[in-house]
């Protein structure tokens, strides 16, 4: 068994990532985006059973995780997949499992 001190370096974003994908709620947010969509608050939450509120933090607990990107436009917050980053995170794991374990 290996004694670890410290997480290391590519790890470190992938712990708030799974903290992110870790709730159902947020699973079926995730899952409602069509491949480069780009959705408001609004219509997360219409296809949602949740309040807006609900939505709103479960949105920032996505993007903190990593797991959304956001841009605000005028009055309005687009939120849409960040691939790249959720790709890179699942892969660093992979890897690990790959070659370490």
């Amino acid at each position: 068994m290996k004694t670890v001190t410290q997480v290391p370096e590519p790890w470190n974003a992938i712990s708030e990532l799974f903290v992110a994908l870790g709730d159902a709620h947020r699973q079926r947010i995730l899952l409602s985006f069509e491949k480069n969509e780009r959705l408001t608050i609004l219509q997360i939450a219409e296809s949602s059973q949740l309040s807006r509120t609900a939505v709103t933090h479960h949105l920032k607990v996505l993007e903190r995780g990593g797991a959304l990107q956001s841009e605000k436009i005028g009055r309005e917050v687009y939120f849409w997949v960040n691939q790249s980053f959720m790709q890179q995170a699942l892969q660093n794991v992979l890897d690990y499992i790959k070659d370490e374990i």
